[in-house]
């Protein structure tokens, strides 16, 4: 391909945390690294967070690449990975951004790529809004890096449908024997593994899913776990699959109060005799984008504020039962001898979790590679459930399209060993339920 037919793409820092692997997927294209970018991965290389582990992994792959090139340019197939040095400010940038720092530089490196190469398209791949809107406003094409975004929201797999008209027979014979061959259902047309259904015929009405171990539609009851028992037909399918152990990857998605993970913490202490151990983490992203250090006190201190959440669903099943029941007991005993563990997700990444049931909630704040790297620590009969709401993402570099639980759903859909509903209707009450949806 001709050099000016080429294009030329400018990487932010965040670009790199978010994914180490980056600089392999702009095809023929010449990549370009601003200085000011190493710079800002040489304060990332320690810790123990993904972008740490993304940051040193992304250096060496680039250490490696670079091994005997000339000139900083780098030979990729037919593509090339140039890291540009030399800074010098540009006066329409200096004129825009008064202040120095390590956004401004990144734009002034885009920027004069643009006033040297008028024949080739320069496009800046920032995953901060901020960063792209500063960059349009100078006449610079600026994107977000979407590889692992998905096309369309709205077609993201719900994991439940209703069919009508199905026939009062095949009603009547799930309700009597519990499952019948796919082939039974005319309706239902070439139905995912483990998808749910509302299987309606006038006032006749049941709840069913199909069992890919199986190959039957089966009934769907309404079971109860640990006190708990659903309220709406999500729910009951959710707590079904929660249930099921041949099912070793769940995702439950929905908006604030629809129990997801109330359900999903009822289950695991409904099936704590089958497992070693109940892990419950959440990330941790903080409020402003500001780090950990700036809140009072120890790192327990600082941490608790992030696991209140987790500790407010413990608290709703413990609350079901009287304080000398023993059910109540248990879930203290658990407590205290860490058979079931409240705890930030930082502090599991890198164990290998064996015969665990592990609950992953606000996953929508993870990262696609954060997720894959939670489920590849998954041993042998261990569980894992995510949990949250793509429409409510904290993390400052994630969307509804981008964010690790979307990205889930999305590819996992149609695997025997994976299941998914989206939770729909509030029942934390009457009135979170209205301000969810007039507010």
């Amino acid at each position: 391909m001709s050099q000016d037919l080429t294009k030329i793409f400018v990487l932010d820092t965040n670009v790199i945390l978010h994914d180490a692997t980056c600089i392999h997927h702009f095809e023929d294209n010449e990549v370009v690294i601003p200085i000011s970018v190493l710079e800002e991965l040489d304060q990332f290389k320690r810790g123990n967070e993904q972008i740490h582990f993304n940051a040193r992994d992304f250096l060496r792959s680039l250490d490696d690449l670079s091994t005997g090139s000339d000139d900083s340019e780098l030979n990729k197939g037919d593509g090339k990975i140039r890291v540009v040095v030399n800074h010098n400010w540009h006066p329409d940038v200096e004129a825009s951004f008064q202040d120095d720092c390590p956004d401004h530089r990144i734009i002034n490196c885009a920027y004069k790529l643009h006033i040297d190469n008028p024949n080739r398209e320069i496009i800046l791949v920032t995953k901060d809004t901020n960063m792209r809107l500063k960059s349009r406003s100078l006449g610079l094409s600026a994107e977000d890096y979407s590889r692992d975004a998905i096309e369309d929201v709205s077609q993201v797999y719900t994991g439940s449908r209703l069919v009508e008209d199905v026939g009062g027979d095949e009603i009547d014979t799930l309700y009597a024997s519990y499952g019948i061959d796919v082939g039974d259902i005319n309706s239902v047309i070439d139905p995912l593994p483990n998808e749910n259904f509302i299987l309606r015929n006038g006032q006749k009405s049941i709840l069913a899913t199909f069992d890919p171990f199986e190959k039957k539609v089966i009934r769907v009851d309404k079971p109860m776990a640990y006190g708990i028992k659903p309220r709406n037909a999500e729910q009951s399918f959710a707590l079904h699959m929660l249930m099921d152990n041949r099912i070793q990857l769940v995702t439950l998605s929905g908006k604030a109060g629809t129990g997801k993970t109330l359900l999903a913490l009822a289950a695991a202490l409904e099936l704590r005799s089958d497992f070693r151990q109940i892990f419950l983490a959440r990330p941790i992203v903080p409020l402003s984008n500001r780090d950990l250090g700036f809140l009072p006190g120890d790192i327990q201190s600082k941490l608790d504020p992030y696991m209140q959440p987790l500790f407010d669903n413990l608290s709703v099943i413990r609350h079901q039962f009287k304080s000398n029941d023993k059910r109540s007991i248990k879930i203290n005993e658990m407590l205290e001898h860490d058979k079931l563990l409240i705890t930030p997700l930082a502090y599991i990444r890198g164990r290998s979790l064996q015969k665990a049931f592990f609950i992953v909630d606000e996953a929508q704040n993870l990262t696609p590679h954060e997720v894959k790297t939670v489920i590849t620590r998954a041993g042998e009969g261990t569980k894992v459930i995510f949990t949250g709401d793509i429409y409510q993402i904290d993390h400052p570099y994630l969307d509804k399209r981008s964010n690790g639980l979307t990205y889930l759903i999305s590819r996992m859909k149609g695997q025997e060993v994976f299941a998914h509903i989206n939770l729909e209707k509030g029942e934390r009450s009457e009135l979170a339920e209205l301000a969810s949806n007039l507010l």
